[in-house]
């Protein structure tokens, strides 16, 4: 059972690397950036949005998982950590929102991404969507 899941993970990983490395390239990035975890996560954000929300992502989540984790005997503090864990997840959201614009596409789309996320990050990096640019400016 171990070894499947294992297995899936990484298969699940090697997808994601492809797709990204594919989007990468359309926007004009070097796709071995794709391989790096964070990076990869930081290069999206500088293509789609701005690299500040990115390093506020982060903070967010490592304050949100400190509050939790000094909370089990607090409820208030554990609160404040599932708070800031639902801030990372929409900023996460809009990330994916900014995603499906710079390629062309809209709300329908970045539902995809956040329903069926393996399959529609394989279709915007080996589809025939093309990279418009940041529509955030």
């Amino acid at each position: 059972m171990f070894t499947t899941i294992l297995i899936a993970l990484l298969l699940f990983w090697i997808l994601q690397i492809i797709a990204y490395w594919m989007i990468f390239t359309k926007a004009g990035e070097p796709g071995w950036k794709s391989i790096i975890p964070v990076y990869c996560t930081y290069v999206q954000y500088k293509l789609t949005w701005k690299p500040m929300f990115f390093w506020l992502n982060l903070v967010i989540a490592f304050a949100a998982n400190l509050f939790i984790q000094l909370g089990y005997d607090s409820v208030a503090l554990m609160s404040i950590g599932v708070v800031l864990n639902l801030a990372v997840s929409v900023i996460g959201f809009i990330a994916l929102y900014k995603l499906s614009r710079a390629f062309g596409h809209g709300v329908g789309f970045m539902l995809g991404l956040i329903f069926l996320y393996p399959i529609f990050i394989l279709i915007l990096g080996l589809g025939s969507s093309q990279y418009i640019g940041n529509t955030s400016e």
